[in-house]
């Protein structure tokens, strides 16, 4: 929320793109990340912006016609942990967001079987280290709020976007980032099932930000680098 108690970030400012872009009124409102990932979105809106994976458990409720960013999985730990890469995790308390690809990592089930407008790209991923118990959240910065506590109090590490995780770095908290990124994961935009001329329509509007700049600009902006692009 900003100072005028009004969403924003990346995520509304692109909705808004696309708005524009099909000549229509926005609308936000905030349901749960499960109930959006449940497909039980009896009418409530039409389109979700959250950065989710368009996997294939997923596309079997929900269409993804675009990808337009590609978010980075990290490993956090508490500035005070010992662990200096992430196999140092292994038999570790993990936090994660529930419902997420962080979770189906932690959980190694995770497959890179990324669905947009119909196609699949699945690619086999590798599992760095297994936790001895997993934690889930409602957020990431939930769970990093957990994990800021000390190492070990709630938490011993935290699989995160790395977005959020340096932002709350940035903000004071007494974390650390491990390694490489874990995997990356496209971020998709979400529609219900069925309707080919809506889906095409959101596409097309991606595409004409793509081309012309404003989907980085926006990257930029909220990101610092331009994450409409896989790095």
């Amino acid at each position: 929320m900003n100072d005028k108690h009004e969403l924003d970030g990346s995520d509304v400012d692109v909705a808004k793109a696309i708005a524009e872009d099909l000549s229509v009124k926005i609308e936000f409102v905030t349901p749960a990340w499960d109930i959006i990932t449940s497909g039980k979105w009896e009418d409530r809106w039409d389109m979700a912006m959250g950065e989710m994976a368009p996997t294939k458990a997923r596309a079997e409720k929900l269409g993804f016609p675009a990808v337009y960013a590609y978010g980075a999985v990290v490993a956090a730990v508490h500035k005070d942990s010992k662990a200096t890469k992430t196999s140092d995790l292994e038999g570790r308390v993990l936090g994660v967001t529930a419902s997420t690809v962080a979770e189906s990592y932690a959980n190694h089930t995770l497959t890179q079987d990324w669905v947009v407008s119909g196609q699949s790209d699945a690619q086999p991923i590798k599992f760095q280290f297994t936790p001895g118990k997993v934690r889930t959240y409602a957020t990431d910065n939930v769970a990093l709020d957990d994990l800021r506590l000390g190492d070990g109090v709630r938490l011993d590490a935290v699989l995160a976007n790395r977005s959020d995780l340096r932002n709350a770095i940035k903000a004071g908290y007494p974390l650390k980032e491990l390694e490489e990124p874990l995997f990356f994961a496209p971020s998709a935009i979400a529609i219900l099932r069925g309707d080919k001329e809506f889906s095409d329509k959101i596409a097309e509007a991606i595409q004409k930000m793509r081309d012309d700049g404003r989907l980085s600009k926006i990257m930029i902006k909220w990101y610092g680098v331009d994450r409409s692009v896989e790095k």
